[in-house]
């Protein structure tokens, strides 16, 4: 299992920077390729054209990847097309946006199946929030907020390749870390919060702490004996084990 969950940051939609090619050079290292082919899901967006553009620049023609597109919504590929481009990728790069409607669309076509088929064969897993925290069991997500501006966070169970909750932009909205404690408070085991810039490499059954600003980072947060824990994962660079990481101590 090879995934990298970025929390947030940019890559240079108009009018914004670019935040994350550091942790994004990593994820292109961890293929051992120069030119790793990338396949892009934008479900999350819609399928949105604008995002597919942004991810070819960037990818594409600043980091040197032979990127190809997965569309799920403005197609409607076959399950052996889907099998294609999926098992055919050496990066599997999920957009940002609607973590709900991206799992509900992903178990409709069966993407859900075929991504955990090609995670045993090792294929590279990353993404930005929503991209990020499909990967674990649950996500914390304002999916709702898309129809209702003043919808609280929801949990949404992802694939469950990571035994965790994800919280993403820990950091950057407000609402996340109140959202968060009371959202464990229900949910059993830990979550991982992290903030813009900040992503969670796991190598099989290791994990390290990855950044591309300072001052940004990622946490545990639990219930244990009636208690809120909120407990910051140091980022050494070093890969420690992942199963230290998930328990509540």
């Amino acid at each position: 299992m090879k995934i990298v969950a970025v929390g947030g940051g940019e890559i240079g939609r108009p009018g914004t920077p670019i935040e994350t090619e550091k942790i994004d050079k990593e994820t292109i290292k961890l293929s051992g390729k120069k030119h790793p082919k990338l396949l892009f899901i934008p479900t999350a967006s819609s399928d949105s054209e604008g995002y597919v553009e942004v991810i070819k620049r960037y990818f594409g023609k600043r980091l040197g990847c032979r990127v190809d597109i997965l569309y799920l919504l403005k197609n409607k590929p076959s399950r052996q097309e889907i099998r294609k481009k999926i098992m055919g990728a050496d990066i599997v790069y999920a957009g940002g946006g609607n973590t709900l409607k991206m799992m509900i669309v992903w178990r409709k076509s069966g993407v859900d199946k075929i991504l955990k088929e090609a995670a045993r064969k090792g294929t590279i897993f990353s993404g930005v929030s929503a991209g990020a925290v499909c990967w674990f069991n649950y996500a914390n997500s304002d999916s709702r907020r898309f129809t209702n501006p003043k919808a609280p966070m929801i949990r949404v169970k992802g694939l469950g390749l990571v035994p965790a909750l994800c919280c993403p932009h820990y950091n950057g909205e407000w609402q996340r870390k109140p959202a968060l404690k009371k959202m464990m408070k229900k949910t059993a085991g830990v979550a991982i919060a992290l903030d813009n810039c900040a992503a969670m490499e796991i190598v099989g059954n290791t994990y390290r702490i990855i950044t591309s600003k300072p001052h940004v980072g990622a946490y545990r947060v639990f219930w244990s004996k009636g208690k809120s824990h909120h407990e910051h994962i140091l980022s050494s660079g070093e890969f420690l084990p992942l199963s230290e990481l998930m328990a509540k101590t």
